[in-house]
């Protein structure tokens, strides 16, 4: 046989067959596949619930997911609660308390997720039974308790801190808020003063109104037949009662007569976060829907071949990635191209952006890279209907949207037909380059000034966390750097109360990457310090300064700290750091007032006898500290003081949060314990 073949081989060279095979180029696309989709059986409950079934028999499982209808929902002043709805809804019900239906949820290894438009659930097939009781229950009898809201509300208020020290997520709300205005419910953003505002008749009338069967698709995919669905559905939501939902009638969203440029600030950044984005009006559906994926995708859809990429990623080195989506929607849609970038090359960024963008409309898109990126959605469209929950949404989506029954089925064709013309129609039409909104969140003074060109009106508008605009740095009169650390001391108890305090103890926790550690502190007016995290009650790290020396413990070994390292320790030792910056060695300086997340604050700038550099935020009101932001070879670190406490006549931060880069820290102090007179041997090296 092998001789056979090889015999084979050496004719096929002979005859020059082999050497026709032209591997240069991607081969022409064929017709497009006749698919399977599949089949879903639909039925409709007399309360107006619609139910779709997809059998899938391979494994002894069936999922239920339940989707309310409920349109873009205003929130008003208490923007937040909806999507606090679905956290409640687990958190007992007027037959189950929440420690119940954990338990029981976790006796048959199930999943039970409420959330703000409905539910999903999924178990094995002989489970379904208690499960279908389990979620009816959660879903048709909440009674959201008080005392979970609290919380909800809580952890709901840690992560906005944590967020204000993410780059994305401010760009995130900026974009949404100039997109859409901050009264549109796809523009409003969740605040610590919303939160506040939220009470449990908001979750209760917003459950009552919105959580109706007539606005609810139900989908029952897996090891299930029809005429056990329809007895399950009937049985378990049958007696649901349909109600009228109010619909939101869509605002006129904001528009613009030519770009505009917001910054956000981030002291220290080293690099922007940027994006360029705009509204689409291109509903789910809409005949130009696939087109104008498919020019999405060209110009930044993900593929490493997309335009965007190469451009700023291999081309210029600007970044490791750049992105663009393109959303369709039942009230509007967006745009939006995004990068991070060096701060050095923001405007180039941007340039660079626009410039593609453009190019998609002016310039006819080549046959290889269309019929690429035609065949990488192929494929994509391909590889989903191996999931049969797919071929569930797939029919879920016709009802909603009231697509042509065969839409799905003709996809592939749809897809084969678009041409290079379609392509640069649809750039044309959905892309406005010279009316997009242009987001930059990194460090404001070095990069407003490069990026006023690409405004319509040449002005680069400042907003915060919250999308709202800000004035940037102010000039203040009559008050110095000497001025803000004296109200410093004094909104911390005064002078006097300070210097009467030898030593304190804190202990509390420490939150990780969702991972809760312990931590100590124990410091003393010999600038001694001990800093302990651990772990189920084994140390996990201990940093120790006995005033002169230092020494950082870990599970590697011991590092006895020396050269800059040990300079900043020694300049953190203090009780209280702040007040030593009017000594000699430091240099202070005033910079002057500016807007922070909401808070007025001055602004100070500490060059440490270490070299080391740090700007701290002082609120105007209280005199606090609000923000500190230090500098280091290893990046800036972003320090916020969010809640304090007083213990004794003095005032300490108790809640803290700490962000570097991607990671956060999220410290909240349980105890403080003042004049303990600590043993020495604490901070021996």
């Amino acid at each position: 046989m092998k001789k056979i073949i090889t015999l084979l081989y050496m004719g096929l060279l002979s005859t020059g067959l082999w050497a026709q095979l032209d591997r240069s180029t991607p081969p022409a696309a064929g017709p497009a596949p006749q698919i399977n989709i599949g089949e879903s059986q639909q039925f409709t409950l007399k309360n107006g619930l619609q139910v779709f079934v997809v059998e899938d028999h391979k494994l002894p499982m069936v999922s239920y997911s339940l989707t309310l209808n409920t349109g873009a929902v205003p929130e008003g002043e208490a923007t937040g609660y909806v999507e606090l709805v679905g956290d409640l809804m687990r958190a007992g019900t007027t037959s189950r308390s929440k420690a119940e239906i954990d338990e029981a949820v976790d006796f048959i290894g199930a999943t039970l997720s409420p959330h703000s438009k409905g539910i999903y659930a999924r178990s094995l097939t002989r489970h379904n039974s208690i499960l279908l009781e389990l979620m009816s229950d959660v879903l048709l009898n909440p009674v959201f308790p008080q005392e979970e809201l609290d919380k909800i509300v809580k952890q709901m208020e840690t992560a906005i801190q944590a967020n204000k020290n993410e780059p994305s997520a401010i760009a995130g709300n900026i974009a949404s808020v100039l997109r859409y205005g901050s009264t549109d419910p796809y523009g409003a953003v969740t605040s610590e003063a919303s939160l506040a505002r939220i009470t449990t008749d908001h979750l209760k009338q917003y459950h009552q109104t919105y959580f109706r069967p007539n606005k609810g698709y139900l989908i029952i995919v897996g090891d299930i037949t029809l005429k056990e669905a329809k007895k399950q559905a009937k049985k378990y939501f049958g007696k649901w009662e349909k109600a009228e939902v109010p619909r939101y009638e869509n605002q006129s969203w904001p528009g613009y007569e030519g770009p505009v440029v917001a910054v956000a600030n981030r002291d220290g950044a080293n690099q922007s976060t940027l994006q360029v984005t705009h509204t689409v009006d291109l509903t789910p559906g809409h005949p130009d829907a696939i087109k104008a994926s498919v020019m999405n995708q060209i110009l930044g859809g993900g593929s490493f071949n997309a335009r965007l990429f190469q451009n700023l990623r291999e081309d210029k080195a600007f970044t490791y990635g750049a992105y663009s989506s393109l959303s369709t929607d039942e009230r509007i849609g967006n745009f939006n191209a995004s990068a991070q970038v060096r701060t050095s090359v923001s405007d180039s960024a941007v340039h660079e952006i626009l410039y593609e963008m453009r190019r998609m409309q002016n310039e006819r898109v080549s046959d290889e890279d269309l019929e690429l990126i035609k065949n990488m959605m192929t494929g994509s469209f391909s590889r989903s209907l191996e999931d049969p929950q797919t071929v569930a949404r797939f029919a879920l989506n016709i009802a909603r949207y009231n697509l042509p029954a065969d839409y799905y089925q003709t996809y592939l064709q749809k897809l084969a037909a678009v041409t290079a013309e379609d392509v640069q129609e649809m750039a044309k039409k959905y892309l406005r380059p010279e009316q997009c909104i242009i987001v930059a969140v990194g460090e404001a003074d070095k990069i407003s000034e490069t990026l006023a060109p690409f405004a319509a009106d040449g002005k680069v508008r400042r907003y915060d966390y919250y999308g709202e605009e800000v004035k940037g740095l102010q000039a203040v009169s009559g008050v110095s750097a000497a001025d803000v650390i004296a109200a410093y001391a004094e909104a911390l108890g005064g002078q006097e109360t300070l210097d009467g305090i030898q030593d304190w103890r804190q202990t509390g926790t420490a939150t990780v990457q969702g991972m809760a550690l312990s931590m100590t502190t124990v410091q003393t007016n010999k600038n001694q310090i001990l800093v302990e995290m651990g772990m189920n009650g084994q140390v996990l790290s201990k940093q120790v300064y006995d005033g002169q020396r230092g020494k950082v413990v870990s599970p590697m070994g011991e590092q006895e700290l020396e050269g800059p390292m040990l300079a900043e320790m020694k300049e953190s030792s203090a009780l209280f750091p702040e007040l030593n910056y009017l000594s000699e060695g430091y240099e202070l300086e005033l910079l002057g007032a500016e807007i922070i997340d909401g808070q007025n604050c001055y602004k100070l700038q500490v060059t440490k006898p270490s070299g080391s550099a740090t700007t701290l935020y002082f609120k105007v009101g209280d005199g606090l500290k609000f923000r500190e932001i230090s500098s280091s070879p290893q990046g800036s670190a972003t320090t916020s003081y969010q809640e304090w406490t007083e213990i004794e006549g003095v005032l300490f931060p108790t809640r803290i949060n700490q962000s570097m880069g991607p990671q956060s820290i999220d410290m909240h102090i349980e105890q403080i314990e003042l004049n303990q007179q600590p043993d020495a041997e604490l901070f021996a090296i």
